[in-house]
């Protein structure tokens, strides 16, 4: 007999996969799929006879197999049964397929691992609890790791977490600053620290533990973590320790196991089917009445002529046998078909999604994807949606287009008679050539607004300095000049260019300061707090 004995904290030691192999944790393999080779046939055959439809006709297969009520040979009820549930089971391997492929596909990404002093690339299901790895801009994250140093002052990182909330707007994670200075291998090899943390959850937003180190112990909270699914953004690299891998992280926590779907339609056919059978049971019980009847009226008359066998001794148990040989006769009113129909239609709907050219998006060259035939049909059942903010189910792209500036409202084109205008493509955009740093691509139309900044109208000035300087963006200046603003959200990154162009540019920054160009002047702040945005 097996105990499965629940974690109840757990203990990660760095740069040592001996003393962390002793616990058995999970590696960081995944799987999404529902079969495999040895459990295809028994499951999918399980799964199909919760089909009310499947399961009546293998009664009825063993009723004909009873030659003293059945008419009609087996080879009509399985011919049409196997064909039925051999058409399902394609379909549904062809659905597990692609899940195997995309668990391959993730499995088998590649990731630098610290290992007896040197960066190797290993798979990502090679990657254990323990390791210390090394990620770059733009790549996922293998595990669930402890942020350790980063190529950002402070320790500091940006990550996306569309992945696990939905979320496009970057969010900052910061390391400790004991080990935010670790940023050589040979330092990060002679790392051994020691994290007792939370067994393995669910929880995106929580996280506790402890690191202890050099006789030391430091809190850590959710901030010091990067969870598998996110995706490291505006920085060159950062190293982390991973505390769960695989199925343990938090991501795969809340996945839960890969369960059999069925739609409204799957049951509506069900509990059609179960109306349907029970009008053949009424017949059936009817026709068996009437039967009964007949022999004992009429029948015996014929009894010299046609004489009852040993099975037939009374007219009630030649009913009985009658009731179930009358249920083989009209079994065509259970209609197996329509299962089969049903799923060549959502065979040929998945198809038709992937072919839509109203949801291919030409920017990114991608079309639309049915990654299951299962469900499409609920999808044009969809009546309401019910979104929580932009961003969700829609682009999330944020254009400044007018402001109240001292009671006074810019924003807004008039023409000669002073009747406000429709701002169209052939609108002309304000002149910003003024500016050397502005964007090329920011668009306003009212030029008093421009007309207020270069008379340095005092409040105007006010408002674009603070549009300057009350937010978390990050500025990277590629080449003199050429400044590209990363936002933990669309709204910062319009209300920062919008400055920028008016002749307030957010040059650099630092924990402790702000840069800004104001008008050809540099001028610097000092930062005193951040107000945080969370949920």
């Amino acid at each position: 007999m097996w105990f499965v004995i629940a974690e109840k904290e757990r203990r990660v030691k760095a740069n040592s996969r001996e003393y962390n192999e002793k616990f058995s944790y999970a590696n960081n393999h995944i799987k999404t799929s529902k079969y495999n080779i040895f459990t295809f046939l028994p499951i999918n055959l399980f799964e199909q006879f919760q089909r009310v439809a499947n399961a009546y006709f293998v009664v009825l297969l063993i009723l004909q197999l009873i030659p003293e009520i059945s008419s009609l040979s087996w080879f009509t009820t399985i011919v049409p049964l196997v064909l039925v549930l051999v058409i399902t089971a394609v379909k549904d391997a062809t659905d597990d397929y692609f899940r195997h492929k995309s668990d391959q596909q993730v499995n088998n990404r590649q990731s630098q691992v610290l290992i007896k002093g040197s960066l190797q690339k290993e798979k990502w299901m090679n990657v254990r609890v323990g390791d210390i790895i090394r990620l770059e801009n733009n790549q996922f994250v293998a595990a669930d790791i402890l942020l350790l140093c980063s190529s950002e002052p402070y320790g500091l990182c940006y990550i996306e977490t569309a992945e696990l909330d939905g979320e496009t707007n970057l969010k900052v994670r910061q390391a400790l600053s004991v080990t935010s200075d670790l940023e050589d291998v040979s330092k990060l090899m002679d790392f051994d620290g020691e994290v007792i943390c939370e067994p393995p959850n669910n929880k995106l937003d929580k996280f506790t533990g402890t690191l202890y180190w050099k006789d030391n112990k430091y809190s850590l909270d959710n901030d010091k973590m990067l969870l598998r699914g996110c995706v490291l953004k505006n920085t060159e690299w950062c190293f982390g320790m991973v505390i769960f891998a695989g199925l343990q992280t938090k991501l795969m926590q809340n996945c839960g196991r890969t369960k059999f779907k069925r739609t409204s339609i799957d049951k509506l056919m069900n509990t059609l089917v179960l109306w349907i059978f029970a009008f053949l049971i009424c017949m059936g019980v009817i026709l068996a009445i009437g039967n009964t009847i007949w022999e004992t009226c009429t029948g015996r008359k014929f009894e010299l002529f046609l004489p009852w066998d040993e099975f037939q001794s009374s007219a009630v148990f030649s009913g009985f046998l009658t009731f179930w040989s009358y249920i083989i006769i009209l079994n065509t009113v259970v209609p197996i078909s329509l299962y089969v129909s049903v799923e060549v239609l959502r065979l040929g709907h998945s198809f038709f999604i992937n072919w839509d050219q109203k949801m291919y998006y030409n920017q990114t060259n991608t079309s639309a994807e049915a990654r299951t035939t299962t469900l499409n049909e609920e999808l044009g059942q969809v009546e309401f949606i019910f979104s929580d903010k932009t961003g969700t189910l829609t682009q999330n792209i944020m254009v400044f287009s007018k402001c109240s500036i001292n009671g006074q409202t810019y924003g807004d084109v008039y023409d000669e008679f002073n009747q406000k205008v429709e701002i169209t493509e052939k609108t002309a955009c304000v002149d910003f050539s003024f500016n050397p740093l502005c964007d090329r691509g920011f668009k306003f139309y009212d030029s008093s607004l421009v007309e207020a900044v270069k008379q340095e109208d005092s409040a105007v000035l006010e408002f674009f300095r603070l549009l300057a300087l009350c937010h978390t963006v990050m500025p990277e200046e590629k080449s003199e000049g050429n400044l590209v603003y990363q936002a933990q959200s669309p709204d910062e990154g319009a209300l920062v260019t919008t400055a920028r162009n008016f002749g307030f540019v957010f040059r650099a920054r630092t924990p402790e300061t702000i840069t800004l160009c104001e008008m050809g002047r540099a001028a610097t702040y000092e930062l005193l707090a951040i107000l945080d945005f969370n949920n």
